[in-house]
């Protein structure tokens, strides 16, 4: 799972710089949950559980309606969507370096907060708004 999440956060197959950059964001979370008994990795796997999406609106057409259909997301969909919407929203925070940035982010999705946990809260809320047009699934 973590060469998966590396393998995203990687700019033109600069792989070595994405690991580093996973690596440090780890150290900056454990050094700031030294009063916490909980690992690094274990924070990580947590904020990945936390953002993961169960739900998602797709578009469908019926008739001359656009419908958005709630649909729910494959288990390899779910995993995939919590990693790049861990990273983007990494990306657009403020900070000094990618790993910092990347370290807030995980923390903040950690603790249930966060762009990337509000990005998963609004697919539900738009799944759950739509659920009229679930019969609409193909």
């Amino acid at each position: 799972m973590v060469t998966r999440f590396v393998n995203n956060l990687m700019y033109s197959g600069k792989k070595s710089v994405a690991f580093d950059i996973f690596y440090d964001a780890l150290s900056i979370v454990g050094n700031k949950m030294k009063d916490s008994e909980v690992q690094p990795l274990d924070v990580f796997k947590k904020a990945l559980e936390n953002v993961t999406p169960q739900v998602e609106v797709k578009s469908r057409r019926v008739g001359g309606a656009t419908f958005q259909v709630p649909m729910e997301v494959r288990p390899d969909r779910k995993i995939s969507l919590s990693m790049k919407n861990l990273i983007l929203y990494s990306r657009k925070r403020s900070g000094k370096g990618m790993s910092e940035k990347l370290a807030s982010e995980i923390m903040a999705a950690f603790n249930e907060e966060g762009a990337a946990f509000k990005k998963k809260e609004d697919m539900h809320k738009m799944a759950e708004a739509n659920k009229a047009f679930a019969h609409f699934r193909f």
